[in-house]
């Protein structure tokens, strides 16, 4: 049940009020705050202000629950999002060294073209991940580890992992160069024979 239902109810049983009456001084139906307390519905945000005036508190202590409830759904959310997108773009990399010989011996030339849109598409949700690590500011594997398991690092193991940063830039550099390397060696070497 939301913090915020059980909060409003609180609220007006100390008032001494019906739920009729709390509706006709919030400007709502009886039933809408009948749903309020049960938490089938949450209050627009005019409907909190005057909430938290008519009770004398603060819009903080109001909905305090909620809002953390709230940042940790989110949280989630972004969790879910990296988490697809991570699982897309395995797929779109095996893919491409998987299918670049084949599509070339049975198309021929002809076969770069639909390899090409794999490699975009790749492309597309390779910037997609990163996007998600920036906005949650986690970039190397034991922060995205954390992450993903919905923890996060202390302070040390932060400035830890900072310091990773560059050198994990340079060897996947590194390492996406060398899968390059063999795959066009592959595909010169399938071509020319």
């Amino acid at each position: 049940m939301l913090k915020v239902s059980i909060q409003i109810k609180k609220y007006r049983d100390s008032m001494g009020l019906s739920q009729e009456q709390l509706a006709e001084k919030v400007y709502v139906s009886r039933q809408t705050v009948s749903n309020w307390e049960t938490g089938k519905n949450y209050p627009d945000i005019h409907s909190l202000l005057v909430l938290s005036t008519l009770f004398n508190v603060s819009l903080d202590q109001l909905i305090k629950g909620d809002f953390e409830m709230m940042k940790e759904e989110i949280r989630e959310m972004e969790v879910k999002k990296l988490n697809h997108c991570g699982t897309i773009l395995g797929i779109l990399m095996i893919a491409i060294v998987v299918s670049a010989i084949p599509l070339a011996a049975w198309l021929g030339r002809y076969g770069f073209i639909p390899w090409g849109g794999i490699v975009i598409a790749a492309f597309f949700f390779a910037r997609k991940a990163e996007k998600l690590k920036k906005d949650n500011n986690v970039y190397t594997y034991k922060e995205i580890v954390a992450f993903t398991e919905g923890k996060r690092l202390d302070e040390l193991e932060t400035q830890q992992e900072k310091g990773k940063r560059p050198y994990q830039r340079i060897l996947l550099a590194l390492a996406s160069g060398a899968i390059a390397l063999i795959v066009c060696g592959a595909e010169a070497w399938f071509l020319l024979r």
